[in-house]
């Protein structure tokens, strides 16, 4: 009797310990949630809040509506949105985000710089109503095609470097264009330039263009930069008489037929082949290192006879 006493007793002690202990258990759980939510408790559950809250800071960026100029870069922004509360803005910069789209932009009517550099923008879209927009860059994205750009009529520069651009097109409506820059793409031929009779620079290094022709209608082409392609011959520049730089290193150019600046790392081996170079009087510097006529003796003071204006021959200026 006595032992079975006992055994009731100490059952009896189990089930109030057990229910404290459940007590106490609920009420370190509830203190657990509300600190959590306080965000003063560092447990499982709250080391994954610093995520939660990067995608809420992406979401919820404050914009000042009266401000002309707004820089987002590397705000790991996903998606564009919000900017219809922007009445004076002239400049966006949005490099180094997320963004897949290009959309939301149609209030943004004083808009002169945007800028979407290294995102994962794959077509050119919903620019339409950017009609003061005078430069744009959407380099470093996953464009492969060049579209929708009509209503752009008063761009100046045109920044769309590293892409997977194919084929020049779809321009000749920007007739205010001054500068151009499709380097880093897939591009195999010139086309297309005609419409763009103030543009002044052009830039189409490292793509895989053969030859150096259409560029007779850009009369006020000052510098062209086509280093890192696969010309064999210099050409097609007789037209281009404003031109005052051209950057033609890392081809395979033998011969010369019309042209200006830098001939590095090609295979030029006779002076009877740099005599065009007199047809460039706004020429002010030339590069030829690395090409065989750089090694005669007399090789800068040759260069000065044919073209005695320069200013610069190679990295040395001119004496």
């Amino acid at each position: 009797m006595e032992h079975t006493q006992k055994c009731h007793v100490i059952s009896i002690l189990k089930s109030l310990s057990y229910q404290k202990f459940s007590r106490k258990l609920r009420m370190s759980s509830k203190n657990k949630v509300e600190e959590s939510v306080d965000g003063h408790l560092d447990t499982e559950e709250s080391e994954e809040e610093p995520e939660k809250d990067d995608e809420e800071e992406a979401d919820e960026i404050i914009l000042d509506p009266e401000a002309v100029e707004v820089d987002l870069t590397h705000s790991r922004i996903k998606k564009i949105g919000n900017f219809d509360q922007l009445h004076q803005v002239e400049t966006i910069y949005l490099r180094n985000n997320l963004i897949k789209k290009i959309e939301n932009l149609q209030t943004l009517t004083n808009l002169k710089e945007l800028e979407f550099y290294d995102n994962q923008i794959s077509k050119i879209e919903n620019l339409d109503a950017l009609i003061n927009l005078e430069i744009l860059d959407i380099s470093f994205n996953r464009i492969q095609k060049i579209e929708n750009l009509g209503n752009l009529l008063k761009l100046k520069k045109l920044f769309l470097v590293n892409n997977k651009i194919r084929k020049i097109e779809n321009l000749s409506c920007l007739v205010n264009l001054e500068m151009l820059e499709l380097g880093s793409n897939k591009i195999r031929a010139i086309e297309n330039l005609d419409g763009l009779v103030n543009l002044k620079s052009l830039f189409l290094g490292k793509n895989k263009i053969t030859r150096l022709h259409n560029l007779e209608k850009l009369a006020d082409l000052e510098l062209l930069s086509i280093q890192s392609n696969r010309l064999v011959k210099l050409e097609g520049l007789n037209q281009n008489t404003n031109l005052r730089h051209l950057y033609l290193s890392h081809n395979g150019i033998e011969k010369i037929g019309g042209l200006e600046r830098n001939f590095n790392d090609n295979s030029i081996d006779t002076w009877e082949e740099l005599e065009v170079l007199k047809l460039f009087p706004n020429l002010e510097t030339v590069y030829l290192e690395r090409n065989p006529v750089a090694e005669d003796p007399m090789y800068r003071r040759k260069v000065m006879m044919i073209v005695p204006w320069v200013k610069q021959i190679d990295a040395t200026m001119c004496q």
